[in-house]
């Protein structure tokens, strides 16, 4: 098992690798570092562990949305499939109750530290 050293949100991570496994890695490093200073940057979560889970739970939800769409999407060769609706920063969740309703009782459970998206 191979070694690589990584830096998150400026701060150095020792992580394990399976050989060959280096590229996506460190893709997944780009994304997850990306995605936990556009929370810090927003300037409303702190705490780096908070920015941890917050990160986490957008990721998840990403992967989640787009296995959902993959199994619900006609297979037509010659046209593109356009995406679902997705949350932006501005807060529209789309036409899904389910995700305004989840959306807003995290909302709830944060209080104070900024909303989830």
């Amino acid at each position: 098992m191979k070694q690589l050293e990584v830096q998150i949100m400026g701060q150095s991570y020792l992580l394990a690798c399976p050989e060959g496994g280096e590229q996506r890695l460190l893709d997944a490093v780009e994304r997850v570092d990306t995605a936990m200073c556009k929370i810090r940057d927003a300037g409303k979560v702190k705490a780096r562990d908070r920015i941890a889970v917050l990160a986490a739970l957008n990721l998840a939800f990403d992967v989640s949305d787009r296995g959902a769409a993959a199994m619900t999407a006609p297979v037509i060769v010659a046209a593109q499939v356009p995406p679902p609706a997705a949350v932006n920063g501005s807060g529209h969740e789309g036409d899904d109750p389910r995700l305004a309703s989840l959306l807003q009782r995290l909302d709830g459970v944060l209080g104070g530290d900024g909303q989830l998206l």
